[in-house]
This record gives structure tokens, sequence and C-alpha cells, in this order.
């Protein structure tokens, strides 16, 4: 497990039998090189004590929300910026709806509200509390936010019951996360470009053409890149939302400023073209401002259509072109035209018309369209725009390598 080398893993242990299995994963995650905090909740001290684990990580053991001793650090803060990955095990019943419902009313739970890092939940209960439909619905809705999962396997319980629910193996969630460092170390080699948001078309100094895109989905999908190890570009149109510092972000108003900035980024492995891009411009712009009138007659030409653009360079093609279909009716029909007449390798369409998953919302359901496989479509279902963009950058990973 050479991956681990040197990584910082913000390790929660939670109150359940199976927590003295999280002795054995911080031991085996230091035998590899990792550096450990560790975040132990109120009832996991009725099962193992700080002591054993400071003994065993080499490193502090956090508990209170608020602590005289700390409070100057803000650990809930500070703790989920420290790590770069946070581990989760055993994940109780409890934490897994409390993370669900977003409630923060101790040090774990708001540590990972506040976090911006890949979340590992190991869960661990008995049979019949991990086939509950609530604790069902709140780990379908955790999958949504981009949360990943280790197990649980199928076994012989504390309790005296068997089936699914049994915390894995420390050997098994080590693993898993050497795994995804792997992943990480192994996508540096790809460079990524997306484009986000509306543009701005003047008419004059102080009008434009523009459109509904908020950018949220492009923002996302750059973030799930970076996240999973990608040198990646963010081209956005006028956003008020924020980016991380690892990605290159590079603001532009205007399709034609959009398309230079895109030239000057190529070449790249993958581009992903979710900006709203006007289709059309003023043909001449008004120097001054217009004053009121009856009639105003404006004379529009097309943009440059960005995507037919990149998806025909033959010299700078990337090897996946993906476009975006914003649309109100025929959803697969029009997707499906955009798909061959734009010579891209996929359309990931939507339903604009659909408030829930328009384009201010935080949450989208798409349907992806390829060109050259099998499986013509895919839909990927209802969930927040970061777990939808989580997922097609696995499809990319999948693909590119």
């Amino acid at each position: 497990m050479k991956n681990l080398l040197n990584k910082k893993i913000l390790f929660i242990i939670c109150g359940g039998i199976s927590a003295y299995k999280s002795l054995e994963t911080i031991r085996l995650f230091k035998k590899n090189g990792a550096e450990i905090k560790t975040i132990l909740t109120t009832s996991a001290k009725k099962f193992v004590t700080p002591l054993s684990i400071t003994s065993l990580s080499q490193g502090k053991v956090y508990s209170d929300l608020f602590s005289v001793e700390n409070e100057t650090e803000m650990d809930h803060i500070s703790l989920s910026r420290w790590a770069d990955i946070i581990v989760i095990a055993p994940a109780t019943a409890n934490t897994i709806s409390k993370l669900a419902q977003g409630t923060t009313d101790d040090l774990a739970s708001t540590v990972v509200l506040a976090s911006d890092k890949d979340i590992i939940l190991a869960p661990a209960m008995n049979v019949r509390m991990w086939e509950h439909p609530t604790t069902k619905t709140n780990i379908k809705k955790l999958k949504g936010f981009g949360y990943k999962l280790i197990g649980p396997d199928v076994g012989d319980m504390a309790c005296g019951e068997y089936g699914e629910g049994k915390m894995s193996d420390p050997s098994v969630i080590a693993e898993e996360v050497d795994k995804y460092f792997l992943n990480q170390k192994n996508n540096k080699k790809f460079k990524a470009l997306v484009t986000a948001g509306p543009t701005n078309e003047y008419i004059d100094p102080v009008r434009f053409i523009t459109n509904k895109s908020s950018g949220k989905q492009g923002y996302e999908l750059a973030k799930s890149l970076s996240k999973k190890g990608f040198d990646t570009t963010l081209i956005s149109g006028p956003t008020n939302l924020e980016i991380t510092k690892d990605i290159n972000l590079i603001k532009v108003e205007t399709a034609d400023e959009m398309l230079v900035a895109t030239q000057e980024n190529l070449p790249v492995d993958v581009a992903i073209f979710s900006a709203a891009v006007a289709d059309f411009k003023i043909n001449k712009k008004y120097e001054n401002k217009i004053k009121k009138q009856e009639n105003l007659n404006l004379n529009l030409e097309k943009n440059v259509d960005i995507l037919h653009y990149v998806s025909n360079h033959n010299s700078m093609r990337p090897e996946l072109v993906i476009g975006f279909a914003a649309e109100t009716n025929e959803i697969d029909k029009n997707a499906e035209e955009k798909l061959n007449k734009k010579s891209c390798d996929w359309i990931i369409s939507n339903d604009v018309s659909n408030k829930d998953i328009g384009f201010n919302s935080d949450y989208n359901e798409v349907t992806i369209h390829y060109k050259n496989k099998d499986v013509k479509k895919e839909k990927l279902s209802y969930k927040k725009k970061s777990g939808i963009s989580d997922e097609i950058v696995d499809r990319i990973i999948d693909q590119l390598n």
C-alpha cells in the first residue's frame, strides 16, 4: 500500500461494537506512512480510549466541538482543510442519519459538513437497522452528495444475528483508501478543460443578451475532476460562484472570449462544454447607451459554435469531447441530433423546464448519450449536482483508462 505514504487521513470513530476494529485500521494506515488525526465521538469513548488511539496514530485525538484549549484553531474548519480524505469507521446508523440531514451537534458531524474533501463511510450496524427504509434513504442521499461506501459485509454480528451490516475488515478499508490515492495519482497525467456559466453579448455599454445559466454544474464538474487528480482548467462566464485554488480559473464574458480562452488552453485529454454559450451576438455593438425609443431593431449574427469547433479540430482535438444539451422538450431526440451534428463523443442532456433540475437548482437529473458505445444512453438519477459530477467523472476516468 505505497499510495498511503505522506497522506493526511482524518479518521472519525463512532460509537459501536465495531469501534475496536478502528485501532487495527489506524495501525495499517500508520504502518504504510499515512499521517493520522482522529475524532472520537462521545459514544465511541465507551468502546475505545483516546490513549490507545494516540499510541497507535502518534497524532492528536479530538472530541469536543468547543474546546478552550483549541478554540483559536477552529477545529471544525482546520481539521477539514488539513485532511486529504475523511474516513468514518465505524459509521453508525445514527451518524449516517445526522450526515444525511445536515445535523451538526458534535465535532464529527460539524467537520464533515464543513469539509470540501472526499468522505468514505464504513457502515456498521445490526442487519435490521441496515435494511430499514430510513437507512436506505439516508445512504442514497449521502451517495448523491458524493460520499463513498466501503461495505458493509455479510456475516455474524456481535448481537448474535447474521446478515448484512458488518463493518468491513480493516485490511479492506486500508486497501480501498490506498486505491483511492492510486487513482488520484494515475489521473494526474490527465488534463481537463471545463466551460461553465452563461455568456453576455453586449448591445450597448449597459445592456446585453444572456441566459439563466448559473454555472453550478460546470463548477461542480471542475471540482470533481480536480479532486480526482486531473490538472483542471475552468473557463467561466459571469457567475457569483467560487472555486478552489487548485483549479486554473479563467473568467470571460462573451462567446468570443470563451472561444479564445479555449483555444489557448488546448490540448487537453478531456474537454467538457457545459457553458450555455449564446447562439447569437449583436452584429455591431452600440458605442453609447441606447436612449428609449418607440422601436428598436437589432441585427444579430451567429457566434462560433465552440463545441463543434473543438470536436472537428483534428490537430488539437481532445481524446474525449463532451457537450451539454439543456432542453425543454423532446430531450432524447434533440440530444441525439446534437451528438451527431457536433461530432462530439458524449452529450449530457437535462430538462431545464423542470425547476427542480433547472439552471439555478443545486440538483440535477441527466442522461449521458454516447456515440461509440454499445449502450447508447445512461440516466443518472436525481441528486445534487456535486453527486452528478462525481458520477460523470468516474465514467470519464473509465474511458480514458
